[in-house]
């Protein structure tokens, strides 16, 4: 395409030839893609190549392009890296996205304690424990903890151990727990059942089997056939799902069969995985901005951003298509497995067999997912139906306002509102609070200093509407003790108005003098309400950022002399971060600033 800016074709024409990550920005410095290159010229060249008849993803890319940016890496497998975490940071638009990867579950093990719980997590941390995932949404995984637990007797409660309990819980006398917290189990016996679940996950069922015999056999041996008969029900149990994973076509060790099906610019890939011959699970993923991307593309991308999050790495990975810089990748995986990762396109026998099989469920799954926006426009009136029913409103409620607190140890607490009208949001009526009155970390005083603040508006005929207007429902992120605090604010200011709360916990809904209210997880009204808790939380996490964000930024400029008030709001809006302005050159500091080469250089040298 012809190129009509200077600047990017002074740009064009400093691009070195080393390996790095490059960024295509609009007119605002919103990052609008994220590429990598062994060649940086060569690769940013190309798109702006003349009539090379482009596609129209790329026509589209470079006619909102304003700027280019790019970082330079000592080798291509650092610049893969880099292009991954800099598309977790920004999102940007036209690249392939996997989409809400931040948020997949894991079940997790404790190995620094002598009696490890295992447990669901978001968070997968470099702490030593051991994580199994990622799924696809918490019912999954759930299920995955309720079924082994059906198995296993471990812990999942957070009671400290030692502690003071002399008796064990109702799940010690359900079977579900060894209660350590009560003595009932000894150190030695516990990391036994620990282990096994670690290998019944793993996919390494037989050694379970042939570790359960053995105890079977000693209590038998012993006279201890209760024990005996215990063990061997969980025998039972464990052959039971070995049966049904057993697969026709027979294939050696450990790997991940990934397909997926496109439509547009969405697409539905699917992952098998495969442990000793068996299948042991199945995950289903969607990838936003496929569009005109070609397979190799959405393969390599897919497997980027899902293997940046699994904790597991198998030694071989059956592909539907080749994936796009398939070396750099290879060495990528092998780099975090430890060990060598064969990347495999099977063209016929059995192995092709599995990938077929795979490729066709991502259909099926493509085309459910079709189904299901088509009946999107449905969804709301019945969803809204179903939470008048629920929480025993005399109407659905047409206008939902959600409310939840953010702060770090009581340091830029924030609060946020939220709106939904007809089940739809209503960005332009969401609200964000400073909070102003409340010291230190009191999330119900603020929550009640929010509501006060909103509610003092409320009926007002000269108020703007997202104020004047009155909620048919007011959703507190959290529980019964969040929901009383917002009750005893609005009884303060005699507002009469449905108020509920949600608990992420067990996703149980709360209402003022009602026991807690469980919906099942597919219910649409629980989904909608979930979508409305999780909207007002992402608002308030993204204005506590900011402001966390701008007292560092200020704390840190504040020593350098020459930098006052209004060349710190110029330096925020011009770079967004300090590690913006540690990586910008001179040059760039002094462009539009109004900035000094000097005082530039000085920045520099004290950042």
């Amino acid at each position: 395409m012809p190129i009509t800016s200077p600047l990017i074709q002074e740009q064009l024409n400093r691009l070195p030839r080393s390996p790095g990550v490059y960024l295509f920005k609009d007119a605002a410095g919103a990052v609008l893609y994220v590429g990598k290159a062994a060649n940086l010229q060569n690769r940013v060249r190309s798109y702006f190549a003349p009539g090379q008849g482009q596609p129209d993803k790329i026509q589209r890319l470079v006619s909102r392009t304003a700027e280019l940016d790019f970082l330079l890496t000592a080798s291509e497998q650092e610049a893969l890296i880099l292009e991954l975490n800099l598309i977790k940071r920004h999102h940007p638009h036209f690249n392939v996205r996997l989409k809400d990867d931040k948020s997949f579950p894991y079940l997790r093990i404790e190995t620094s304690t002598d009696f490890p719980r295992v447990y669901v997590t978001r968070r997968r941390e470099e702490d030593g424990g051991r994580y199994f995932g990622p799924f696809t949404d918490a019912r999954s995984v759930r299920q995955t903890l309720k079924f082994i637990r059906g198995i296993f007797p471990f812990r999942t409660c957070p009671r400290k151990i030692p502690g003071g309990d002399t008796r064990p819980c109702l799940e010690y006398h359900l079977g579900r727990c060894a209660a350590p917290c009560a003595g009932a189990v000894s150190r030695e016996e516990y990391a036994a059942i620990i282990r096994e679940v670690i290998l019944f996950l793993e996919g390494r069922q037989e050694r379970v089997i042939r570790e359960l015999e053995k105890k079977m056999d000693a209590a038998a041996a012993a006279l201890d056939f209760e024990k005996a008969a215990r063990l061997r029900d969980q025998v039972a149990a464990v052959r039971t799902v070995m049966a049904n994973q057993k697969i026709t076509t027979r294939v050696q060790g450990e790997q991940d069969i990934i397909a997926f099906a496109q439509e547009g610019d969405i697409a539905c890939a699917q992952v098998f995985f495969i442990r000793n011959d068996k299948i042991t699970g199945r995950e289903s993923f969607i990838l936003q901005g496929t569009l005109h991307e070609a397979p190799e593309q959405i393969m390599a991308s897919f497997i980027q951003q899902f293997y940046a999050s699994s904790h597991h790495l198998p030694s071989r990975l059956l592909l539907q298509h080749p994936a796009a810089e398939a070396a750099a990748i290879k060495e990528w995986l092998q780099g975090r497995s430890g060990r060598r990762v064969e990347l495999q396109v099977p063209r016929r026998g059995g192995k092709k067999g599995l990938v077929d099989m795979v490729a066709q469920n991502a259909r099926q799954g493509l085309e459910q997912l079709k189904i299901k926006q088509l009946a999107a426009p449905r969804a709301p009136e019945a969803a809204l139906a179903e939470i008048a029913g629920a929480l025993g409103l005399a109407q659905p409620p047409l206008r939902m306002e959600a409310y939840d607190i953010s702060n770090l140890q009581g340091q830029a607490a924030v609060g946020s509102m939220v709106v939904f009208e007809k089940g739809r949001a209503k960005p332009a009526q969401y609200r964000r609070f400073k909070i102003k009155t409340v010291p230190g970390a009191n999330d119900y005083a603020m929550l009640g200093e929010v509501l006060r603040r909103r509610f003092q508006h409320a009926g007002g005929t000269g108020a703007p509407e997202a104020w004047a207007a009155m909620p048919d429902l007011v959703l507190i992120d959290g529980g019964r003790g969040q929901l009383n605090a917002a009750m005893a604010a609005l009884g303060e200011m005699d507002v009469s108005v449905p108020v509920a709360s949600i608990a992420k916990e067990n996703e149980q809904l709360f209402r003022p003098q009602r026991a807690p209210i469980s919906l099942t997880l597919s219910s649409p009204g629980l989904q909608m309400l979930q979508r409305l808790r999780d909207e007002a939380h992402r608002f308030a996490i993204s204005y506590h950022t900011r402001l966390r964000r701008r007292q560092t930024f200020t704390s840190l400029l504040d020593g350098i002399p020459g930098i006052g008030p209004r060349r710190k709001r110029t330096l925020l809006r011009r770079f967004g971060s300090l590690g913006a302005i540690r990586q910008a050159s001179v040059e760039e500091l002094t462009t539009g600033t109004g900035i000094s080469r000097s005082l530039a250089q000085k920045i520099k040298e004290l950042l």
